[in-house]
């Protein structure tokens, strides 16, 4: 005690304590849409989203992209090289479009397994899944603590889901993690759009795209969020680097539709 009543009474040493004690107390921050919150309390707020949306989601994807989504999901396990007897993880899966792609390519003596944090968007995927009569692994979990071992998965995908992770760099390292060597990671993603579309892609995100999920969803701030997660995920450069730090090799990106969104494909070596 006495050493430290030393310290404080200090006045040279005074001003370098406080900043120290007061950046232990502090929480960290993150955004949700333009908003910034505890990162703590992101992952309950992203939740919420998809809980409300749950119900509504596919057929509001397809208004929302006029039937795009399915052309790009459909690239994305494209270029993915998935063959078939090889193991997939659909990370943050959803509806499982992804998922029922995959089936297709890695055949009857291959496995997918469909993967989300959320509840309710799981059993979406589940109940379409078995609908479809596939039996496909279902996991409810966490993004940044995937429970799989390492060295497991020969691809691993995430769908418009990665914008949504607190710390997208955890998560492409346990994307890493769990790839076999010669693996390959796909993200699919709403990216930055060229510059001649911005002002006509703002208007249709931040006027339009509301005014839909009320009137369909019966929620307009889901998908005035959804606009505003768009314009703080990193851009195309920015999440190669962030892959490539991750551990991945060989990174690369595909636009689609004017960079609206892109495919980035990187490897474990």
């Amino acid at each position: 005690m006495a050493g430290l009543s030393a310290t404080l009474d200090s006045s040279r040493r005074k001003p370098l304590i406080l900043p120290i004690l007061g950046e232990n107390l502090m929480s960290k921050s993150t955004h949700f849409g333009f908003e910034t919150v505890p990162e703590e309390d992101k992952a309950k707020r992203v939740a919420g989203v998809f809980t409300s949306v749950a119900g509504k989601y596919d057929v509001m994807n397809d208004l929302m992209s006029a039937g795009l989504h399915r052309i790009w999901k459909r690239f994305a396990v494209g270029v993915s090289g998935v063959r078939a007897g090889q193991r997939v993880l659909d990370v943050a899966g959803g509806s499982a479009d992804l998922s029922r792609l995959f089936l297709k390519e890695v055949g009857s003596s291959g496995q997918v397994v469909l993967t989300d944090i959320n509840n309710a968007m799981l059993r979406v995927g589940r109940d379409r899944l078995l609908d479809a009569g596939s039996t496909t692994p279902v996991a409810q979990c966490d993004a940044e603590h995937l429970p799989f071992p390492d060295d497991h998965f020969d691809c691993v995908s995430i769908a418009f889901g990665l914008r949504n992770v607190t710390h997208k760099d955890i998560a492409l390292r346990e994307m890493h993690r769990v790839l076999k060597p010669g693996g390959r990671v796909i993200v699919l993603e709403f990216s930055k759009v060229a510059k001649p579309l911005e002002r006509a892609y703002d208007f249709y995100s931040f006027k339009l795209l509301p005014k839909m999920g009320k009137l369909i969803a019966e929620d307009a701030d889901s998908y005035r969020y959804l606009a505003e997660s768009i314009r703080m995920h990193p851009g195309q450069e920015e999440l190669k680097r962030i892959m490539e730090d991750a551990g991945l090799e060989r990174v690369e990106y595909f636009n689609m539709t004017g960079g609206i969104v892109a495919v980035h494909r990187g490897y474990k070596l």
